[in-house]
């Protein structure tokens, strides 16, 4: 089974966009499939991380270069 791979770029949108973005993007994938995320929100990682401790999904990256966080998920 192949596993798809999805961009969201939610550059520019303030909490709690990213991660309300990022719910809906879930809803409509499958179990497997990655989610690449770019943000600009300085709170996003934090938020990120919650979000995956609190909901199971796998929070396979999070960095921070040139104002932008980047994310790669992976939903359980």
């Amino acid at each position: 089974m192949s596993f798809e791979t999805y961009d969201l770029d939610l550059s520019g949108l303030e909490c709690p966009l990213p991660i309300l973005k990022t719910k809906k993007k879930l809803n409509e994938i499958l179990s497997g499939d990655i989610i690449n995320i770019v943000c600009t929100d300085p709170g996003s990682q934090r938020d990120f991380e919650a979000f995956s401790r609190q909901t199971g999904h796998q929070l396979l990256e999070s960095k921070h270069e040139n104002n932008f966080f980047q994310f790669k998920l992976k939903k359980k």
